[in-house]
């Protein structure tokens, strides 16, 4: 079971090809390039890596608006560099997982142009059309500030298309059998050229019933069924990772209550009310989203992140709430999004604070679920607010202090490498902080080996304990009679916690080992967002370990 659900205790890497590594020296990242640096992937301890969009795409959302969705785009490669990074990632005993981006596509895929075109043609059905405005085109947007309707007259084919997001990106009707016998396809293909899964973009919209006389879209939760059957036929341990930012109260339909669905979610509750947490120093709302989002079947998982390529997305939080996360983290308009995020990199909203990085990051670390980590964060990479929307955090990874961070030899990059500042590529770099013993990068290495190896986490049991301070998080995991604490101190002062647990408790991290006082308490000294790793008993909680639960 443990070998079969490989996710559970996996590290996902996301990147972009395109601003990862650059070997062509045209500017752009490719496959040849991303594929040398495996090695450096390898040594951080990455499992599965997630590649952003890679296919024919004409660029103007990241790849997301895609133009053909059985090749890789001219600039990344070729469909064979593709397969060739694939077979080092396994060699290396890696996964890859690809963006799946069935939601929509461009408005230059041959698809839509021929709906355009023939209105008698198969795939004028595989679009949502309306003769006339609707009455809601003006609600709904996904980008709201910056897109102004969900739908777009379109000329040739007389008629209005819809569009969830932009209008360059018209929606697929996903409730058409043809569009889903073709999604099912798409998988197969990618599979056969050696993914292991899927990140599915937009899976409620992917999901939901769409038209002009669709008032309140139905959740169409079977195609989730579908998709799982398929992956399990062509590649029994392949999964589907879903973007899908729902409340807690829907998370089985996403699931299926059987597991029989979907086998990984982002978990969206847990990052917003986190952000909260970091900002006002109070754990109780973070506490009672794990509570919330801890029913799931044996073999679901959440996927836990800080940031990934968009922005931190406060809507799930009250509006005191996310005001207080503005405040703090987002304070000027310019560094806020879409009137309920947050474009930012983590190491700038955090203000570089060492003290607190590694707070949020032993925390992703150590709440349920598998971590994620976006690129270059394990250097404390920054943003470039100069740049538009979401791209201002999705600059070119910093290698060295050689011309344009050493990500490419061209003379200048396609997306603008950050060169000035406290965050500019001289100063934050992964050749420097190799170096460095002290250094982020040295310490995330640590701390991810040692994650891996505590599989209470991903496999146990867990339970918020109570204490008295509301600045700290006391989560305690049991497996297989064995049992880890985590402590975590979110506030800017020092704190004493107390609590009742008999055993001795050894710090996996340090020396500093805590035992219990003649009535079975312990009493630990955290300082400023201060956090333990403690493992109950000595180490050789191996030999204890049990066979079954």
């Amino acid at each position: 079971m443990i070998n079969d659900l490989w996710y559970k205790n996996a590290v996902i890497y996301c990147l972009s090809v395109a601003t990862f590594q650059d070997s062509n020296g045209d500017g752009v990242g490719d496959f040849q390039g991303l594929g040398r640096r495996l090695d450096y992937l390898q040594g951080l301890g990455v499992t599965a890596v997630w590649l952003m969009p890679f296919q024919t795409s004409p660029g103007r959302d990241g790849g997301y608006d895609i133009a053909d969705y059985y090749n890789v785009d001219p600039r990344f490669g070729t469909l064979g560099d593709f397969v060739e990074f694939t077979h080092a990632a396994r060699q290396r005993g890696m996964r890859v997982l690809i963006d799946l981006v069935v939601n929509h596509t461009s408005d230059q895929h041959p698809w839509f142009r021929e709906a355009c075109r023939d209105p008698s043609s198969k795939y004028r059905g595989w679009y949502v059309w309306s003769k006339t405005k609707p009455a809601n085109a003006d609600e709904g947007m996904v980008f709201p500030g910056v897109q102004k309707s969900t739908w777009t007259y379109e000329k040739r084919a007389k008629a209005w298309y819809f569009h969830r997001f932009y209008d360059f990106q018209p929606d697929l009707d996903t409730s058409n059998p043809y569009v889903q016998a073709e999604i099912l396809k798409i998988m197969g293909f990618w599979t056969q050229l050696g993914v292991s899964g899927f990140r599915m973009d937009a899976v409620p919209f992917v999901i939901a019933t769409k038209g002009a006389d669709v008032r309140k879209p139905k959740e169409q939760f079977d195609m989730l069924r579908s998709f799982r059957e398929l992956l399990q036929w062509r590649q029994g341990d392949a999964i589907i990772l879903a973007e899908a930012n729902v409340l807690p109260k829907d998370d089985l339909e996403y699931f299926g209550e059987d597991g029989d669905r979907l086998q990984m979610m982002f978990n969206f509750q847990v990052n917003q009310t986190l952000f909260y947490a970091l900002a006002a120093g109070d754990v109780r709302p973070l506490a009672g989203a794990l509570e919330k989002t801890k029913p799931r079947p044996a073999t679901g998982q959440w996927a836990l992140f800080l940031r990934n390529h968009d922005e931190l997305d406060l809507g799930r939080l009250t509006a005191r709430q996310r005001e207080r996360v503005f405040a703090a983290f987002g304070p000027d308009k310019d560094m806020q999004l879409y009137d309920r995020g947050i474009r930012r990199r983590l190491a700038p909203m955090l203000r570089n604070d060492r003290r607190r990085l590694e707070l949020a990051y032993s925390l992703m670390l150590t709440l349920p679920g598998t971590p994620v980590l976006r690129y270059g964060d394990e250097i404390g990479m920054g943003d470039d607010l100069s740049l538009p929307e979401r791209e201002c955090a999705r600059t070119p990874m910093q290698w060295s202090t050689e011309p344009l961070a050493g990500f490419t030899d061209a003379k200048r990059s396609a997306a603008p490498v950050i060169k000035e500042g406290p965050f500019g590529y001289p100063h934050v770099n992964v050749a420097a902080q190799r170096r460095d013993p002290d250094s982020l990068l040295n310490w995330m290495e640590r701390v991810v080996r040692m994650r891996k190896e505590i599989l209470e986490i991903p496999w146990g049991d867990f339970e918020v304990l109570p204490l008295d301070d509301n600045a700290v998080l006391m989560v305690r995991y049991t497996w297989r009679g064995n049992a880890v604490v985590f402590l975590h101190n979110l506030g800017d002062a020092p704190v004493e916690v107390a609590f009742a647990l008999a055993a001795p408790l050894t710090n996996v991290l340090s020396a500093d080992h805590s035992q219990p006082d003649e009535r079975g308490h312990h009493r630990i000294l955290l300082e400023p967002y201060g956090y333990r790793w403690f493992r109950e008993g000595g180490l050789g909680y191996i030999l204890r370990r049990k066979e079954v639960d």
